[in-house]
């Protein structure tokens, strides 16, 4: 009889690349923002030579890397893409905590955009490695939705934004 041994190491590196990753696409650069594990914030970064063919999916020439307070995208609130669509059933456990994440990364992404001086800005979440997967979804979206309570992002769903508009959110 075999053991089949487990290496862990790999089982951990494979949860460390299983990130939900958002990318923003604009005409220019959005100032560039490091990630602090000591000051989680937002980071704004641009593209690795890994992340270069997420670039066919916007039509503005700039992509960035948008990271929550998380690092990665994962502190975004979003779905899974799954068999077709885009499954969600409100938990009424969900903790106050990560109530108060998914807000915080919500407003600080809508206050990005609204400062980033461009009319539209598209926004484009993936699983981390999923770079070459196409969008399943197109959307316009306002600062209002993104900002609400119950606003995910879709996995594989271009959201456009137009900046800088008279909406208050």
């Amino acid at each position: 009889m075999a053991v089949i041994g487990i290496r862990w190491d790999l089982v951990e590196a494979a949860q460390i690349a299983m990130c939900f990753v958002l990318y923003a696409a604009t005409e220019r650069p959005l100032p560039r923002k490091a990630w602090r594990s000591d000051a989680p914030d937002l980071s704004v970064t641009p593209l690795t030579k890994d992340e270069t063919s997420i670039k066919a999916h916007f039509s503005k020439p700039e992509i960035q890397n948008i990271g929550s307070t998380s690092g990665c995208g994962c502190d975004f609130p979003y779905m899974r893409y799954q068999n077709g669509g885009w499954p969600w059933f409100d938990d009424p456990e969900d903790d106050a905590e990560q109530e108060a994440s998914d807000r915080y990364n919500r407003e600080a992404l809508a206050a990005l955009l609204r400062a980033c001086g461009e009319h539209i800005v598209e926004l484009y979440g993936v699983w981390d490695g999923d770079f070459a997967k196409p969008p399943q979804a197109r959307e316009e979206i306002s600062l209002k939705a993104l900002t609400g309570p119950s606003f995910r992002f879709k996995e594989r769903g271009v959201l456009r934004r137009a900046c800088g508009s008279d909406e208050s959110a």
